[in-house]
């Protein structure tokens, strides 16, 4: 890695909850109990928390790599010693202030000096070969001092946002010691700790190349990603919070020319503690401990079935990889067998081409009603687990058609039943006038490889226009043969519901 830029959490009040918007109603949705804990485990014990990632970090940058870290006064003089202590203190090289714009109302409620600034700590691997390329006012007469005339000589700034130069209050040269950054209020995505797209402009190209490798490990609203993205770099991003997942990837796609990037999820780290649990006692146990809390009995015996709830037969998918069609083949035929003409499969994830449709044909062939359902992300949290606050969910259904003319396609979506729980269902079902507001966005893949996912074409809402196009853009073919085309409906709580097409195209 070449950069690594983080915004790590390390303000008592944040939180995971967000605004779920259908229509002109707004809902809070609230954070799940799995990202309660995690985020005030983390706080409670933040500096071994903050200490064990930047170990990591260290070890994940190359030799001339760089850091940038984010914070406040809460914690910058905890995280100073620890990166001292971790990258050496001649390794550190600026802690630049960054001015959080014109401080309004705040000011008449302080009761002592106020709070205008962030400070950002920079370090690099080496304390002497590292990448650092200084960035220039291009037309130094379009900035001028607030509150003067004089003209800014040639300092180091960031380029031209929204066509207005940033107004600079600084006397000497200017470096990226001290940023001072306007309101960004045209770039707010309702994420509360988002951060300009200049300041992470500057950054990344004062400390990296075109064709780099940004990481950013809280990537919250993703504007280091966009940023990353816009300048040519490649990146990484991860975050715990769902809505900050689906935040950014709906940024990505309001890039022009995005290249093709894919959301991972890597929840199985969650489920560490029975990875590798294919033989012997740890498989039973973790079968025992999934279906109990299914309420379900643990039955033995069988190869493929694991228990039973009333009249209904109970499969288990492993705790590292996703529930296969192969697999559910093989558990409705053993539940056929057993004379049970009912299965529920529980999963972490699904393979790409298990959709509904595929389920249906396997259920009608062997005569048995089968329902697929998720595994919570929750069942790891000892607390969610005591308070009895573990809830199974149904996948989410999609309907599609598609029509083809000689080398062209057209898909639309006919019907889509997401999977929510009851509670956000009665919060937010009055709101629902039809079945399409229920989808934030959804996009195609015409001619998937079976690897990759590539945004062949999407359609989404924005704030400025929340209607949402249900019938695709024509796609046209350059050769014949047989196109698997898969399709990414995201809901507007940000879960993904995925549908695979096969198309023979002439």
């Amino acid at each position: 890695m070449d950069l690594i830029y983080i915004d790590p959490p390390f303000a008592t009040g944040a939180d995971f909850s967000y605004k779920v918007e259908v229509g002109k109603h707004k809902f809070d949705k609230e954070p799940t109990i799995l990202e309660q804990v995690a985020y005030n485990d983390t706080w409670r014990q933040w500096q071994q928390f903050f200490y064990e990632r930047m170990i990591i970090a260290r070890d994940l940058l190359k030799p001339n790599g760089s850091l940038y870290v984010h914070l406040d006064s809460t914690v910058g003089h905890s995280a100073k010693l620890i990166l001292d202590e971790i990258f050496g203190d001649v390794a550190f090289q600026r802690e630049i202030a960054w001015r959080i714009g014109w401080i309004s109302g705040y000011k008449s409620a302080a009761q002592n000096w106020i709070r205008n600034h962030d400070v950002i700590l920079y370090y690099t691997v080496s304390p002497a070969n590292y990448v650092f390329n200084p960035q220039y006012l291009e037309n130094p007469e379009a900035g001028k001092r607030r509150g003067g005339s004089g003209k800014l000589p040639g300092y180091p700034v960031e380029d031209v946002w929204n066509g207005n130069r940033f107004e600079h209050a600084l006397t000497g040269s200017e470096s990226l010691d001290s940023i001072q950054i306007k309101s960004f209020s045209k770039e707010k995505t309702g994420f509360p700790t988002q951060k300009n797209l200049s300041l992470l402009k500057r950054v990344i190209r004062a400390s990296s190349n075109e064709g780099s490798l940004v990481v950013d490990f809280f990537a919250g609203s993703g504007t280091t990603l966009v940023a990353a993205e816009s300048l040519g770099r490649r990146w990484i991003g991860a975050d715990l919070g769902r809505f900050a997942v689906h935040t950014t990837r709906k940024r990505m796609l309001g890039i022009p020319n995005c290249r093709p990037f894919e959301v991972l999820n890597l929840g199985r780290y969650e489920r560490s503690h029975w990875q590798g649990a294919d033989v012997g006692e740890q498989i039973g146990e973790y079968y025992d401990f999934i279906v109990q809390l299914y309420g379900a009995t643990r039955i033995q015996g069988f190869n493929h079935l694991h228990g039973i709830k009333g009249d209904r037969m109970v499969h288990v998918g492993a705790t590292d990889a996703p529930v296969t069609a192969t697999e559910l083949d093989l558990a409705i035929s053993e539940c056929a067998e057993g004379s049970t003409l009912a299965l529920d499969v529980l999963g972490w994830e699904w393979e790409m081409g298990l959709n509904p449709s595929r389920k249906d044909e396997l259920a009608h062939f062997y005569e048995v009603d089968v329902h697929l359902l998720n595994i919570p992300r929750e069942v790891m949290d000892q607390k969610a687990v005591a308070a009895g606050d573990i809830h199974f969910f149904e996948l989410s259904v999609v309907e599609l058609r598609h029509e083809q003319d000689d080398r062209g396609l057209v898909v639309e979506i006919e019907s889509f039943t997401p999977a929510v729980d009851e509670y956000m269902a009665k919060k937010v079902g009055g709101a629902i006038e039809r079945w399409s507001d229920w989808i934030d966005y959804w996009s195609i893949d015409f001619d998937y490889d079976g690897e990759t996912f590539v945004n062949s074409w999407q359609s989404y809402r924005t704030r400025q226009d929340p209607s949402l196009s249900l019938i695709s853009d024509p796609h046209r073919y350059d050769a014949p043969g047989r196109k698997t085309v898969v399709v990414k409906v995201i809901d507007i709580f940000g879960n993904d519901t995925t549908r695979e097409l096969t198309a023979e195209v002439e």
